[in-house]
C-alpha cells in the first residue's frame, strides 16, 4: 500500500507541475505571439518609417515665406511634408541609388498624387536626383519634432484660396492683425491662406467663426 500510494502521490505531483506550466505558458503565448507592428501613423515618433516618391522643389518658392514661418531657402537642408510636424527631422534614403541625407519638415507638401515628400534643392543633390526630379525613398523619423499627432491636437483653420499671391499675402496679414498665426500654402495655382496650428479643436473653431473657412488636421 505504502508504495501503492507512494506511485500515487508522484502521479499527481507530476500531474500539478505539467498544469502549472500549461497555465504559465496559457497565459504568456498572446505576448509571446503578438505581432510587433510599426508605430502608430497618426503618431510621428522616432523610428517612424514611410516609402514612396519624393520630388524637390526650387524656384519659384525660393524666397517665399515657409509653411512653418521663416523663408523658404533652396540651399537648406529641409524638405516639406503633408503631415509631419514641424521640426522634425528625418533620414532619407534614396532607394534608386543608395544615398542618404538628413532634412528638417519645414514646409507642407508635396501636393501632387503619388508623392510624400518635397526636399530642397540642397536636398535633392545630396540625394542624387536633381536631374531625374523624383526618386524612391524611405523615410525615417530620427529625432520627433512638435509632439503633435496627426489625428488630434495639431487643427488649422483654411481661411481662404487666391489665385493672386498679393491677395493671399494681404489676407495672411489681415489674420495676423486679428490675432492669429497665419502662413500661405502653395497648392497647384492657388496660394491658401492657413491660421494656426492650433493644440485643441474648440480653439480652433473659435478662430473659423471669427476668421470664416474651415477645419483641417496639420
Amino acid at each position: 500500500m505504502s508504495a501503492t500510494g507512494g506511485s500515487a502521490s508522484a502521479r499527481r505531483a507530476r500531474r500539478t507541475v505539467v498544469l502549472t506550466l500549461a497555465v504559465a505558458l496559457q497565459g504568456c503565448a498572446p505576448w509571446a505571439t503578438r505581432p510587433v507592428t510599426d508605430p502608430d501613423p497618426g503618431v510621428f515618433v522616432v523610428g517612424w518609417t514611410q516609402t514612396g516618391v519624393a520630388s524637390w522643389y526650387g524656384e519659384p518658392f525660393h524666397g517665399r515665406r515657409a509653411a512653418a514661418g521663416g523663408t523658404y531657402d533652396m540651399d537648406a537642408m529641409t524638405a516639406a511634408h503633408r503631415m509631419i510636424p514641424f521640426g522634425t527631422r528625418l533620414r532619407v534614403d534614396n532607394r534608386d541609388n543608395g544615398r542618404s541625407v538628413e532634412l528638417v519638415v519645414n514646409d507642407r507638401g508635396p501636393f501632387v498624387r503619388g508623392r510624400i515628400l518635397d526636399v530642397s534643392r540642397a536636398g535633392a543633390r545630396a540625394l542624387g536626383m536633381i536631374g531625374p526630379g523624383t526618386a524612391r525613398v524611405r523615410i525615417t523619423i530620427v529625432e520627433a519634432g512638435d509632439a503633435v499627432s496627426a489625428r488630434g491636437g495639431c487643427v488649422l483653420v483654411q481661411v481662404a484660396s487666391y489665385r493672386e499671391r498679393a491677395s493671399a499675402e494681404a489676407k495672411r496679414d489681415e489674420v495676423e492683425r486679428a490675432g492669429f498665426e497665419a502662413v500661405i500654402e502653395t497648392y497647384e495655382a492657388l496660394f491658401r491662406v492657413v491660421a494656426g496650428p492650433f493644440a485643441e479643436e474648440a480653439a480652433a473653431r473659435s478662430a473659423a467663426e471669427a476668421l470664416g473657412g474651415f477645419l483641417r488636421r496639420c
